[in-house]
């Protein structure tokens, strides 16, 4: 890593100046600071770690239809499989960054405004919820430098911030394009005698494409229909000039066609939230935040022969109600040479899955219910200060406390109502230590290192404890004696600034003990197990460069290594990489304002070859897609643009299974979009 960053370095500072003299003396847009890396704001210059931040004009413009694939721009950001939230089934969309792990359970912590956006019987994130037109910025931090959080923050932080209402603020949009596609959103915020409210909708329908080949596809296969609503409804009341109050609720209803007539699925969930937030003279700032959360969720799956012109009923998990709740206060001291923040959160859940199985004679005959609870409470501290001119220094420890409880699953007949299974599991608890050590060395020739090393932890959830499930003839038992994850980080980084080019270099190395995974015992069957040790390592590189103050080249890549090195559950698994796991991920682009109102924003991602199981023996080939969007501005208020995914039409191997049906990602699609905002 040493030869490479002092190489990156080398060509930078080399550079001629002639080379930055192309653009023309851009103003300098000062970067904005970060809060998720240790909960209080900070530049990013300061910041030990990698941290990106996409602002509200690039999830804006972006060329990708969803949000997650907006994020995708960040190399080291990915689902669990390589679907997205347009066609992947729900629990498959846990978050993996930098592949650590990837799994339908998010080893990184997804928050909105500081509260988590992840499953809370799950984990998984459903991306639809939130409407783009009401977010201000997303804040990725990778890897374990994070820990601030506490639980779930294993690989990294995402935070989604909502944007601040905004005087007689608003935009409305409407798009149309390919698969009967039709969504709009609308953004509207007006004042209330020193206060504010804001209003944001969403919908969205299309008729889906096709997962499968046609010369795969049989009589019973459809396309991956869906529809869904968001909307969030705020208000921002002021009290004197020290204190703010917020209030805020959101809705998300969604249904999805999975591929055949039978498998579907639902969701619906709400949120109510507080904020009270204010500073005092003396340099501090608080802040305390309260929620609640309540949601369900159905899912139907089956097994299809071989000729695909029948499908089988597997499983109907017909509801899974989950409620959870939680509260953070957080204080910050800012000094002129050091800052500090601590504080202290709250988490409870609780939620079950009842469903319907073993599938006989035309109808289910056993019925599930399995669930449990669990709560987290952690205090934090983070101080960071100037050691000398170009030196500043990190610390920051977390403590928590969890306990998982109330676990059961009870199975019965549903003819005769007779209990065949009625499993109360015992209670366990831990405490958790992570701790976080960081050091910054800035040079005024725009050079930049950074270190930090980390430890952070990831409770399973509740549906990783509990719940069974079968997927076509492939069954994954549960596991309600799975032992807490737990990761141990490093990283070095350079950065380089000279004018309109900026560059930049990680190195990171990752130890993963006790990773859960879901283990093959046999072709149709798996079980949630232990992995004794997980590393994952590897090299991101990236940067931009803006030609001219309109025109900006971009590229981000992770080269990473991600490998079982100690599974006493399953030997044979050693050596091998980790699912899901591709070893290069390419993301590229070019964003050019060219004048007249006219916009064009270009990209490209490229991911290398991957496996699609734990025993690599199901590969997926690599895949690149190309992404564009023109838009044209209309006077002052008026946006026209069209916007193309995968825009040279090629064949995206998403999932494949041991009797070689594959699954494809989207085709190319076009839509036309018509922005107004005031």
């Amino acid at each position: 890593m040493k030869k490479v960053c002092s190489l990156v370095a080398g060509l930078a500072l080399l550079l001629p100046e002639s080379l930055f003299a192309a653009a023309a003396d851009p103003a300098v847009a000062l970067a904005p600071y970060v809060v998720t890396a240790s909960r209080a704001p900070q530049s990013p210059d300061w910041l030990p770690v990698a941290v990106d931040v996409i602002d509200a004009g690039r999830l804006r413009d972006s060329p990708s239809l969803t949000l997650d694939d907006t994020l995708r721009d960040v190399a080291a950001f990915s689902l669990f499989r390589r679907s997205g939230s347009l066609s992947a089934n729900p629990t498959a969309q846990g978050v993996s960054l930098r592949n650590i792990g990837p799994s339908g359970a998010s080893r990184s912590l997804v928050l909105l405004d500081g509260i988590p956006l992840n499953d809370p019987f799950g984990g998984w994130v459903a991306w639809s919820a939130v409407p783009i037109s009401s977010l201000d910025r997303v804040e990725i931090v990778r890897g374990g430098g994070s820990g601030a959080w506490g639980n779930s923050a294993l690989s990294g932080t995402v935070q989604l911030f909502s944007a601040a209402p905004e005087t007689r603020a608003g935009s409305i949009s409407a798009m149309a394009g390919d698969f009967n596609l039709r969504a709009g959103e609308a953004a509207l915020a007006e004042s209330i005698g020193t206060g504010s409210i804001a209003l944001n909708v969403a919908t969205f329908a299309t008729d889906g494409f096709y997962v499968l080949d046609s010369s795969q596809q049989g009589p019973v296969d459809r396309p991956l229909a869906s529809r869904h609503q968001a909307g969030r409804l705020g208000w921002r009341q002021p009290f004197g000039d020290q204190t703010v109050l917020q209030v805020s609720g959101r809705y998300f209803q969604e249904k999805r066609g999975n591929g055949t007539p039978l498998q579907k699925n639902d969701s619906e969930s709400g949120q109510v939230a507080a904020s009270l937030s204010g500073t005092t003279p003396a340099k501090m700032s608080w802040s305390a935040v309260a929620y609640y959360q309540e949601q369900s969720f159905a899912s139907f799956f089956s097994s299809v022969n071989a000729a695909r012109t029948t499908e089988t009923p597997a499983n109907d998990q017909f509801d899974v109600p989950a409620t959870a709740g939680g509260a953070s206060f957080t204080v910050v001291a800012q000094g002129d040479r050091s800052s500090t923040s601590g504080g202290a959160d709250l988490r409870w859940v609780k939620g079950e899955t009842r469903e319907k199985f073993l599938f006989s004679v035309g109808q289910f005959t056993r019925v599930r219910r399995a669930g449990g609870e669990q709560c987290f409470a952690g205090a934090f501290l983070n101080h960071d200060r100037a050691l000398a001119e170009d030196w500043r220094g990190s610390l920051g420890l977390r403590l928590d406390a969890w306990s998982n409880r109330a676990g059961h699953r009870r199975e019965a007949d549903l003819a005769t109502g007779a209990i065949v299974r009625d499993d109360h599991y015992a209670s366990h608890q831990g405490l958790e230590f992570s701790p976080q050590l960081g050091l910054v060395w800035s040079h005024r020739a725009g050079l930049r290192l950074r270190g930090s090393t980390y430890q952070a932890f990831r409770v399973p959830t509740l549906n990783e404890y509990y719940r069974p499930f079968r997927v076509g003839t492939v069954t994954t038992e549960a596991n309600a004696a799975l032992r807490r994850e737990s990761l141990t980080g490093a990283e070095l980084g350079i950065e380089v600034s000279r004018g309109p080019v900026h560059l930049t270099g990680t190195a990171f190395a990752n130890v993963l003990r006790d990773a859960v995974g879901n283990v093959t015992q046999t072709p149709t069957s798996r079980v949630r197990l232990n992995l004794d040790r997980v590393t994952v390592q590897g090299l991101e590189l990236g940067g931009e460069w803006r030609l001219l103050p309109r025109l900006r080249v971009h590229a981000d890549s992770i080269l990473s290594d991600a490998r079982v090195r100690g599974a006493a559950v399953r030997p044979a698994l050693e050596g091998l990489r980790l699912a899901q796991t591709p070893k290069l991920t390419l993301a590229t682009g070019i964003d050019w304002q060219a004048g007249g109102g006219w916009e064009i924003v270009s990209g490209l991602r490229y991911v290398s070859g991957q496996f699609e199981d734990d025993e690599n023996s199901l590969s997926l080939a690599p895949m690149a897609t190309v992404n564009l969007s023109v838009t044209k501005s209309v006077g002052a208020h008026f946006a026209l643009s069209l916007s193309v995914e995968n825009l040279t039409d090629r064949r995206l191997e998403t999932g494949r299974s041991s009797d070689g049906i594959v699954t494809r990602g989207p085709p190319r699609m076009a839509r036309l979009a018509l922005r107004w905002a005031r």
